[in-house]
């Protein structure tokens, strides 16, 4: 079967575990959740700053869960080719870009009072083409797919990694160079994952 499920609502790295283990007919492979808005946000917030149109902007990456845990990282993120943490400070990264993308979903139900479900539904429509129709040469999505493991994961969890799509199937990118910095804050998602699934075992 190649059905391609997409978990949108909230918890949706959570819920989209629970669709798993709920499915055994399904392979979990046939399942993600959403962060492409929060993927899509990051791209503009660091096209932004650089003065560039968003197209110039490759390999960013969205890592963990879709909550204000999340990780948006710029390690390997590219500005018209050039890696991104040599055109922005490292403060503006880490204090600036970081809780934009960060706290960008409750910023808007807090203006607005109600979410970005304009947003967010044209997110879910860039994740199922780039799902489907795979992604451009040289760069990445980020999508939250079940582990295998990668980056000292715990397998299973639904978790948000950099993911190349090719013939309607995604693969996580492998053996990126990870700092302490960056895997201090895989540990915090994944610790956060994990204590939503064990407030969900009863569902299983």
């Amino acid at each position: 079967r190649n059905v391609k499920v997409l978990v949108t609502g909230n918890p949706a790295n959570t819920n989209a575990y629970l669709a798993i283990n709920h499915a055994p007919d399904l392979a979990p492979e046939c399942f993600a959740a959403m962060t492409m808005l929060d993927h899509t946000r990051a791209v503009s917030q660091l096209a932004q700053k650089c003065g560039v149109p968003t197209r110039d902007i490759k390999n960013m990456t969205v890592w963990g869960n879709h909550s204000c845990m999340q990780y948006p990282d710029l390690h390997n993120a590219l500005v018209m080719g050039r890696p991104a943490l040599d055109l922005v400070e490292q403060d503006w990264f880490v204090d600036e870009f970081m809780p934009i993308v960060q706290y960008r979903g409750a910023e808007v139900i807090k203006a607005r009072g109600q979410s970005s479900a304009a947003s967010a539904a044209n997110a879910a429509i860039m994740h199922m083409s780039t799902w489907i129709h795979g992604t451009a040469e040289g760069d990445w999505v980020s999508m939250a797919v079940p582990s295998d493991g990668s980056y000292g994961i715990e397998s299973g969890l639904v978790f948000s990694f950099p993911v190349t799509v090719a013939d309607g199937q995604y693969a996580i990118v492998k053996g990126l160079d990870m700092n302490e910095f960056s895997l201090e804050r895989l540990r915090q998602n994944e610790a956060e994952l994990m204590e939503e699934r064990k407030a969900v075992k009863h569902l299983l």
